[in-house]
């Protein structure tokens, strides 16, 4: 998927060049616009899959010292989603758990996937960058 945003991205690039190539006040100004659309979108890729990639290692870190929520015993909606006061109730002990020790990137990772679990997808991306920002300082 990523190759094929980049060959749209490239060009898209080119476009941009004919576009300033062609002269002209306008078809200029488009082209410098167009130009822009792929620097962005360069870094939108890049950051997510920089994210992605720090969300990996520190799944992996969690796992490996055992420290992953356990929610194979709750109980579940057809469409496989936790229901919603067992997300809830697991969401109140993390979050307690997370009181204790906030400056804990284990804890605000354990924090992030009771966010996502209890359907706060917003607060569960800060409290991941807050985990992947606390790890970095440990290291």
């Amino acid at each position: 998927m990523v190759v094929i945003l980049g060959f749209y991205l490239f060009l898209l690039g080119q476009r941009g060049v004919t576009l300033i190539q062609n002269g002209g006040v306008a078809s200029i100004a488009l082209g410098i616009g167009v130009i822009l659309l792929p620097i962005v979108g360069l870094w939108i890729v890049w950051a997510t899959l920089k994210a992605g990639f720090d969300h990996q290692r520190l799944a992996s870190r969690i796992r490996e010292e055992g420290l992953e929520l356990d929610v194979d015993d709750l109980p579940r909606r057809p469409s496989g989603r936790i229901e919603r006061d067992a997300a809830d109730e697991l969401f109140q002990q993390v979050k307690a758990e997370w009181e204790k020790d906030p400056d804990n990137w284990r804890n605000s990772y354990r924090l992030a996937r009771a966010y996502d679990y209890a359907g706060d997808r917003g607060r569960a991306r800060e409290t991941m960058k807050r985990a992947v920002a606390l790890e970095r300082a440990e290291s």
